[in-house]
C-alpha cells in the first residue's frame, strides 16, 4: 500500500515521525508536510502565491520513507500539491494520513483543524483518508498510538476497498481501552476565547485562548469516548447540504 503522510504541526513534529516510521515498516510511504506549524488552518489553500517546496532525502532515509518534502504552505496545500504535481502517476496513493497531531481534534473543532483539512483534501481526490490526533497531555507516546492505528487502518482498507472513507481518529489522555469506537461529533465551545493586550504605544492585540466548554458530550459522542479512555473514530463527509431544509423547499 502507498501512503501519503501530512500534518499541520510541521515536518519536524514527533507525531508525524512516529506515524511515518510505523507505516514505513509495512508500506510504501511518502511525506509532504508543512515547513512550519500550520495549526488552525482548516482547509485553507494558498491561491496566486508561489509555494516553496524542498525535497528532504535525509528525513526520508531516517524514517524509512521513499521520499519526503517540506512545503511552505498549509496542510491542504501539502496534500493537494503532492497529489497533483509531485506524485508519480505510475505510483498513485492508496491512503492519505494526517497526523499524528499534538492535541485532540474533537467535536466542532474539526471545522478549524488543519489536521482534518489535510485528510479532507485526500478524500476530495477520492482517496481513503484519516486524520489522527493524540491528547496533548497523553500519558503514552506517539509510537504507541501509531502502533495501534496502523493495523486498524489496514483493516478498514481491506473492508472498504471499493469506497474511500474519511475518518477522524482521536486517542485519549489515558488509554483505558485499546479498541476503536465509532462515535459521532459532539459540540465544543470556548469561554473567554479572546484575551486582550494593550501595547505601550496604544496598539491593541487579541490572542485566541479560552476555557473549553462542552455542550454535547453524552454517550456515543467523540468527547464521551475519549473521556472514558477509548479511541474515538468518527466517519466524516464533505457534503454540507441541509437535506431536511432541501426537502422542505422542494415540497413548497
Amino acid at each position: 500500500m502507498r501512503i501519503l503522510i501530512a500534518n499541520d504541526d510541521g515536518i519536524a513534529s514527533e507525531g508525524l515521525r512516529a506515524l511515518a516510521a510505523a507505516c514505513a515498516a509495512r508500506h510504501e510511504v511518502y511525506i509532504a508536510a508543512p515547513w512550519h506549524e500550520q495549526s488552525g488552518m482548516a482547509h485553507a489553500l494558498n491561491v496566486h502565491r508561489p509555494i516553496e517546496v524542498e525535497e528532504m532525502p535525509g528525513v526520508a532515509l531516517e524514517l524509512g520513507a521513499v521520499a519526503a518534502w517540506r512545503i511552505a504552505g498549509t496542510p491542504t496545500d501539502c496534500v493537494k500539491l503532492y497529489l497533483e504535481a509531485l506524485m508519480d502517476a505510475n505510483r498513485p496513493i492508496d491512503l492519505v494520513l494526517s497526523g499524528i497531531n499534538r492535541g485532540a481534534n474533537l467535536a466542532t473543532d474539526v471545522l478549524y483543524s488543519g489536521t482534518v483539512g489535510a485528510a479532507m483534501e485526500g478524500f476530495l481526490h477520492e482517496i481513503a483518508a484519516a486524520a489522527i490526533s493524540l491528547d496533548i497531555e497523553a500519558d503514552y507516546a506517539y509510537e504507541r498510538a501509531a502502533e495501534l492505528v496502523v493495523p486498524f487502518l489496514e483493516q478498514r482498507m481491506a473492508e472498504r476497498a471499493d469506497a474511500p472513507f474519511f475518518l477522524n481518529v482521536n486517542f485519549p489522555q489515558r488509554l483505558r481501552q485499546a479498541d476503536f469506537q465509532v462515535s459521532r461529533l459532539g459540540r465544543r465551545d470556548y469561554e473567554n476565547a479572546f484575551h486582550q493586550t494593550v501595547q505601550p504605544d496604544g496598539r491593541i492585540f487579541y490572542t485566541v485562548a479560552g476555557e473549553i466548554k462542552d455542550s454535547d458530550d453524552g454517550p456515543h459522542t467523540d468527547l464521551y469516548t475519549v473521556a472514558q479512555g477509548g479511541i474515538s473514530v468518527t466517519p466524516l463527509h464533505t457534503d454540507l447540504t441541509d437535506y431536511a431544509a432541501l426537502e422542505d423547499g422542494l415540497k413548497k
